[in-house]
């Protein structure tokens, strides 16, 4: 701040002071799916079974930092840094109907002190996506920031091509804040990253429309939704 700034107006004090905690990788139990802290014996064999014969083109890694993997044994290799990994902190999401592991996702950019986290590196395999136990998955998360963590403000971020993600965020009831202009190199080509947030004040009403969409009353004998989501913000 220059001399020239000292009266300018100055955002309101945070009473109380952000007193979110990191992550620890416990479970998260839901109606339909199960999120556990990824373990590569556990799950790797089954997260690469989930996605190799469905997606021989690798196209789930498109907007991705890493993959495709051309091999169970490089997957698993990977898989084994991200077990280790405390920020980001990885979960695999595994529907209760086959109790195997589809899909992952993190809480990253940890910033405890000013209550901030980022959902990320989400994927999940062909046969898991656009499904009940796919949002439930991200609900879970949702609700574990900013309830149990306490996280004043939740992140989405997303390759501004990335069309899906943004839907998501959006349909998950996340705010558009704007575009990042070459913000990464990714496999050698330039991202714009696409920004969300949803912060503490707005969840409620979020919250009440992701578990009234979630309530197996809105679910037919096949799982098909009887009502699309919709969230208040």
């Amino acid at each position: 701040m220059n001399a020239l700034e000292h009266d300018q107006p100055v955002g309101p004090k945070v009473d109380p002071l952000p007193s979110a905690v990191r992550p620890d990788g416990r479970p998260l139990f839901g109606r339909y799916v199960t999120l556990q802290h990824v373990s590569a014996e556990k799950h790797g064999s089954e997260l690469y079974r989930s996605f190799a014969e469905a997606d021989p083109e690798g196209t789930l890694w498109t907007y991705m930092g890493y993959g495709p993997f051309d091999s169970s044994e490089a997957f698993q290799s990977w898989l084994q840094e991200r077990e280790k990994s405390l920020d980001p902190l990885f979960y695999a999401f595994i529907p209760k109907k086959t109790g195997k592991p589809s899909g992952m996702g993190s809480f990253m950019r940890q910033d405890a002190p000013n209550g901030v986290i980022e959902i990320g590196h989400i994927w999940m395999s062909p046969g898991l996506q656009k499904t009940r136990e796919a949002s439930e998955a991200i609900y879970l998360m949702m609700r574990h920031a900013l309830e149990d963590l306490g996280v004043r403000r939740l992140e989405w971020k997303c390759d501004a091509l990335n069309a899906p993600s943004r839907k998501a965020a959006d349909r998950f009831g996340f705010v558009f804040e704007g575009i990042f202009r070459q913000h990464y190199i990714v496999k050698g080509r330039n991202r714009d990253t696409a920004w969300y947030s949803l912060i503490n004040t707005e969840w409620k009403p979020v919250r009440d429309g992701l578990e009234k969409w979630l309530d197996p009353a809105n679910f037919n004998a096949e799982g098909r939704q009887i009502t699309p989501l919709k969230v208040r913000r």
